[in-house]
């Protein structure tokens, strides 16, 4: 397994790691036995860096991860965990708590869920409106110094709050979306995190399987499923967003790859201080995403993929209009 450095001062981690929450939370049922079993061989696999919340299935994830590596080295697992999305009993979502007597009693559940005495990365998911994001940082880098909490991350922040965050304490990473369909990052926070020395871990790498080259329009999904709500996947939209795939796809054949090692591979391709985040909830289809580090892409077929897939060829927001306002990423700085 290739390894990256996230950021200046963060952890040496696969080039490539697993996000965990399609296996708790938010794409339909999943096999819980399918995915203990792929957590498993992507450990075995080489792959360090696992992602996870505290509200990915109100919990289950991190019990999930806990089963997982239960008989592995705790130094061999990099794990990077999100927390501040308040949940109600029914799964509905209340708001953001980025306060810092939050922050601390977050990590204590998590650290009981997990079964480990500390975290790796721990970030908030979401900025709270309602708290300078100094004091949110502030109360992380309390509990680095205390020793339960390796590094700081942020998530879905801009140029100006990662800025302001990272004069509190040093940042370790930025977890965004990042990928052939969501380039908003390269405009300001990419190069304020590489200004910063701040690592990048890129998830939706496949827009939540809609460039995976295995989805198709008579696929159909439960209201529980995101993608029954996402713009990207609206009718008309979604049509336009295939052909792109299609458009892929003849690029992916003759590179003698799929389609979704192609769309890794172009992460991958975009500085090795970006490290993608695979959300594979079975074993085929880990495999398949750790193909794309054997994926080689030279000018010429960056250049291909850049005609076949513009900037700004995609067809609805990443996330509809109402979670778009709440991104501290799409709408700049916060006073």
């Amino acid at each position: 397994m290739k390894t990256r450095r996230l950021g200046r001062i963060g952890p040496s981690v696969s080039a490539i790691g697993l996000g965990c929450m399609g296996m708790s939370d938010l794409y339909g049922p999943a096999d819980e036995a399918e995915s203990l079993a792929t957590i498993r061989a992507s450990l075995d696999g080489g792959v360090t860096l696992l992602d996870t919340a505290d509200f990915y299935g109100m919990g289950h994830n991190e019990l999930l991860l806990r089963e997982a590596v239960r008989s592995r080295a705790r130094d061999r697992c990099v794990l990077s965990v999100k927390f501040g999305i308040l949940r109600d009993p029914a799964g509905g979502w209340n708001g953001v708590d980025g306060r810092p007597v939050a922050v601390k009693n977050f990590l204590t559940y998590t650290l009981r869920r997990l079964g480990t005495d500390y975290v790796d990365i721990y970030r908030l998911a979401r900025v709270d409106p309602a708290v300078p994001v100094e004091d949110t940082v502030g109360a992380i880098g309390e509990l680095v110094k205390a020793g339960y909490v390796r590094h700081v991350g942020l998530s879905e922040t801009g140029a100006e709050t990662i800025r302001r965050a990272h004069r509190v304490h040093a940042i370790a990473d930025v977890q965004i979306e990042y990928s052939l369909l969501s380039r908003g990052i390269e405009r300001e926070i990419l190069p304020a995190c590489r200004e910063l020395g701040i690592g990048i871990t890129a998830y939706g790498v496949l827009s939540r399987g809609l460039i995976s080259g295995h989805w198709s329009k008579a696929r159909s999904v439960g209201a529980a499923d995101f993608r029954a709500h996402s713009p990207r996947f609206a009718e008309g939209n979604l049509e336009h967003n295939l052909a792109l795939v299609e458009s892929l796809r003849a690029i992916a054949q003759r590179k003698h790859a799929t389609v979704a090692q192609l769309a890794i591979a172009w992460v991958l391709s975009r500085g090795d201080d970006i490290v993608p985040l695979v959300g594979a909830r079975r074993r085929d289809r880990l495999m398949e995403s750790l193909g794309a580090l054997e994926v080689g892409l030279s000018a010429a077929d960056l250049d291909e993929i850049e005609k076949a897939v513009p900037a700004t060829a995609v067809a609805g927001s990443r996330y509809p209009v109402p979670m778009m306002a709440t991104l501290d990423s799409e709408r700049g700085a916060r006073s």
